[in-house]
């Protein structure tokens, strides 16, 4: 047993959330870290999987969306447009704006890093011992089911 097995003993919810908290938190940062060599920013890789999620927003929409001043996002969006990785095409009703996607280029940079950052975790997760990765399969469910609440 390590230091991090999880005990059977109640904990109230308001002691149990900061402690998930700071364990998803944890991982996720971990999780990140695990990527393909290159000059892709943490701050591109989030605008451009958020364009891949919304389909296509306008500069302003994803500038809200990754919570950045318009002048930000538009030094993100350059560099991203300078690598071919995102795709500008004229909004359908507004001739002052523009509507950004990932290109097909973005798209596949960003399944490089998925498969990567995959790769650790199915990595990690191999170390596991088998009730531990029923645990963790039972606790994905039920993380999901509270990112839908």
């Amino acid at each position: 047993m390590t230091e991090w097995t999880v005990t059977a003993k109640r904990v109230p919810p308001a002691q149990l959330a900061p402690q998930l908290r700071d364990a998803i938190t944890r991982l996720n940062r971990r999780v990140r870290q695990a990527r393909p060599v290159g000059d892709l920013t943490v701050t591109q890789l989030s605008a451009l999987t958020s364009l891949r999620l919304a389909g296509a927003l306008t500069p302003r929409e994803l500038a809200d969306v990754e919570r950045v001043q318009p002048p930000t996002m538009t030094k993100i969006v350059a560099k991203l447009e300078e690598r071919g990785l995102v795709r500008r095409t004229p909004h359908p009703t507004d001739r002052r704006q523009v509507i950004l996607s990932a290109s097909e280029g973005g798209q596949a940079v960003l399944d490089q890093f998925e498969r990567v950052r995959d790769e650790w975790l199915a990595h990690r997760l191999a170390e596991l011992t088998e009730p531990d990765r029923e645990t963790l399969q039972r606790a994905s469910e039920i993380l999901q089911q509270l990112a839908r609440a």
